[in-house]
């Protein structure tokens, strides 16, 4: 099953109901994925890097980790709990300290980098996910977000949606991909790092490989359907853009809706249809291998 949702603000006139809206999309999605959920939320562009991170025992000292980080790697670094995560702001190379935390952190996972991008995930109803960490007082650009039904691993924090190994970047996928092992393989020779098995975080990664390999959100989805193998519907997030992307065979559920304010899209209609105007929204269900993106880049 699992259940996504994207809303991609075109205009200012909803931004500062970002979160609420989000959430009640996401409401709507209990069903489809009762065991986890996650969302990420782009806000203002900050001048320095921030990762969100997340305690694997709950009992993670970040005070310490934060001293650790800053002696290890000379970044200046502010901590701020919510719950089992933490923001770290960092006056330096957030890529730099993402891969320091990976390699010497071992109960912490990195949910997110970059400059807009906060990521936050929970096990259990979406609906307390959400109000845990204050989704709906939450403002920005664009949003995704995810419930999860595990079908086949287990029901952990670290394996719900969204997935982000680069700066900014981020997935939420639906489906199962068939070639993933082999590509993680692949994709850590070309510096890639992995800390799950979920087969999604390899897809977030592949995308993240071919952005700073240089390719645009399109192109590098337009590569994406000839080396991923199975079947999805993805929702992306980047820095300034939103996009969509259904397998060729579009073995998985999904609907976008447009208007002049804003571009939403879901795995059922019925979380679209919580959202302002859209009675006069533009709705059609993607085609398969047909991408679909959206940016405020000129």
């Amino acid at each position: 099953m699992c259940g996504i949702v994207g809303l991609y603000m075109k205009t200012n006139k909803y931004a500062g109901e970002l979160g609420r809206l989000s959430a009640s999309m996401l409401h709507e999605m209990r069903e489809r994925g009762p065991d986890s959920a996650g969302f990420a939320v782009y806000g203002e562009a900050e001048a320095t890097d921030k990762m969100v991170l997340l305690s694997k025992t709950g009992e993670t000292d970040w005070v310490d980790l934060a001293t650790r980080l800053t002696k290890a790697t000379g970044l200046d670094v502010d901590q701020n709990p919510v719950w089992d995560h933490a923001v770290f702001h960092i006056s330096g190379d957030g890529t730099k300290a993402r891969r320091w935390i990976i390699e010497n952190a071992h109960d912490v996972t990195v949910l997110s980098q970059g400059r807009s991008i906060e990521v936050f995930k929970g096990v259990g109803d979406p609906d307390d996910v959400a109000e845990r960490f204050n989704l709906a007082g939450r403002a920005g650009t664009h949003a995704i977000a995810h419930t999860r039904m595990a079908t086949e691993s287990a029901v952990t924090t670290a394996g719900s949606h969204p997935f982000s190994t680069g700066a900014d970047t981020c997935l939420v996928h639906n489906g199962s991909l068939s070639n993933h092992n082999r590509l993680r393989t692949e994709l850590r020779r070309n510096g890639e790092s992995f800390q799950t098995e979920n087969d999604s975080e390899v897809a977030a990664g592949y995308l993240a490989w071919r952005m700073r390999e240089g390719d645009n959100v399109d192109d590098a989805l337009t590569h994406a359907l000839k080396d991923l193998d199975g079947f999805y519907t993805f929702a992306i997030g980047t820095a300034d853009g939103f996009a969509v992307l259904r397998d060729p065979i579009a073995c998985k559920p999904a609907v976008i809706a447009e208007t002049d304010d804003w571009v939403a899209m879901s795995s059922e209609f019925r979380a679209i249809a919580t959202l302002p105007d859209v009675g006069h929204a533009e709705i059609w269900e993607p085609s398969p291998s047909k991408i679909y993106s959206w940016s405020h880049a000129a």
